[in-house]
């Protein structure tokens, strides 16, 4: 079984010096602005028992993400509107809360090519992953050499020794 995923606006992370390992609803009395639920193999009261228990917490944002459906989309994003929770339509999803869309699509995220959560910008741009983030600098480290070794050939051709 996966747990569930909260995600806090306004909680601290760090906790007596050091990264928190969990969040406790009845210490922090802050409700979590989205859970974020994996189905695993086997569904597990997600879609009735656990919808109703967060939408009474008052949680503003359910997402289940079953990645192994056949029938049905395999991301659902609800929205807490007055009891019960409403499915988004369309994705990306936008969440104004958090000023951040959420959605799936095909990617490769270390080394694992599938399909993926990513995050997305009010337009509809997937955020870039770390891993992609490092691929983009790294390419950009790479055309800044080349245009400084032609600058460099440039000088020489021109009787300037850089």
């Amino acid at each position: 079984m996966v747990p569930d995923g909260f995600l806090s606006l306004e909680v601290e992370r760090v906790f007596d010096e050091d990264l928190r390992l969990s969040y406790v609803l009845w210490e922090e009395l802050k409700v979590p602005t989205l859970v974020l639920k994996v189905v695993s193999k086997t569904r597990n009261k997600e879609y009735r028992q656990k919808k109703a228990l967060y939408a009474e917490l008052g949680v503003p944002y359910y997402v289940i993400y079953a990645p192994r459906r056949r029938r049905k989309e395999h991301l659902e994003i609800y929205r807490l509107v007055e009891e019960p929770y409403v499915l988004l339509p369309g994705q990306p999803a936008w969440i104004e809360e958090l000023g951040l869309g959420i959605g799936r699509e095909r990617g490769t995220y270390e080394g694992v090519t599938r399909e993926w959560l990513y995050w997305y910008d009010r337009d509809g741009k997937r955020y870039a992953t770390p891993e992609e983030r490092l691929a983009q600098a790294e390419e950009q480290v790479e055309r800044n050499r080349e245009r400084i070794r032609a600058l460099e050939q440039k000088l020489r051709e021109s009787g300037i020794e850089p």
